[in-house]
């Protein structure tokens, strides 16, 4: 038989590394990682209770990037609370505002399943500037209102009058939005598929928040 060429230890514990390539024209480094994570790795450690996982290189950082933008997704939230309530003078109308951010996420988790793509961290950039798009169809629909109860308007009479008024805006915004994203998300080059989370976040995620606003 024959042994290891040579054994490796940390801290006084005996290693193996296992490295590999992703072919990028066939799956990605998420995807990979997300099948070992739910199929490959709750296996292994139930048959090998004293061995311990750790991921490294690339996995390491995607998962210290994924913690980061968690950080930046939260401050981009209380960015965009102050930048609407310094304005508006209120403190509940940017939160009816940004109410419609949690259904443009919905819209771009939806967009990557019809795409079967994994949530990536080109995905959560997405995240970040569809939470600075969203709210704008919702702004515009507010501040209508707010000019329509200054006319005498009560709240009953101003919200249909507001849609109506706006709607058309609203619409071709939204659409000239997502028809600009319709090549990168329909180009099949192996080049585009590292920016197509992103552009599925963005699109989805507008076309979903503006039909529920």
């Amino acid at each position: 038989g024959s042994g290891l060429a040579t054994i490796s230890r940390a801290d006084y514990n005996r290693i193996v590394n296992v490295q590999a390539e992703v072919d990028k024209s066939v799956t990605s480094g998420e995807e990979v990682l997300t099948r070992l994570e739910e199929e490959f790795f709750p296996e292994f450690r139930a048959q090998h209770p004293a061995v311990e996982i750790a991921l490294r290189g690339e996995a390491e950082q995607r998962m210290k990037s994924m913690r980061s933008l968690q950080r930046g997704f939260l401050l981009s939230l209380v960015s965009i609370y102050v930048l609407l309530a310094i304005p508006l003078k209120s403190y509940s109308k940017p939160l009816a505002i940004m109410s419609v951010i949690p259904f443009g996420i919905i819209g771009a988790l939806l967009g990557h399943v019809l795409f079967g793509l994994p949530v990536s961290i080109l995905s959560v950039f997405g995240l970040l500037a569809l939470s600075g798009i969203v709210v704008n169809d919702s702004l515009v629909l507010i501040h209508r209102i707010d000019e329509l109860r200054a006319n005498g308007m009560s709240l009953a009479e101003a919200l249909p009058d507001a849609v109506g008024q706006r709607f058309r805006a609203i619409l071709l915004t939204t659409l000239t939005t997502f028809v600009g994203l319709v090549p990168l998300l329909a180009e099949t080059a192996v080049q585009a598929q590292f920016l197509k989370p992103m552009a599925v976040s963005v699109g989805f995620g507008v076309v979903f928040a503006t039909t529920i606003t």
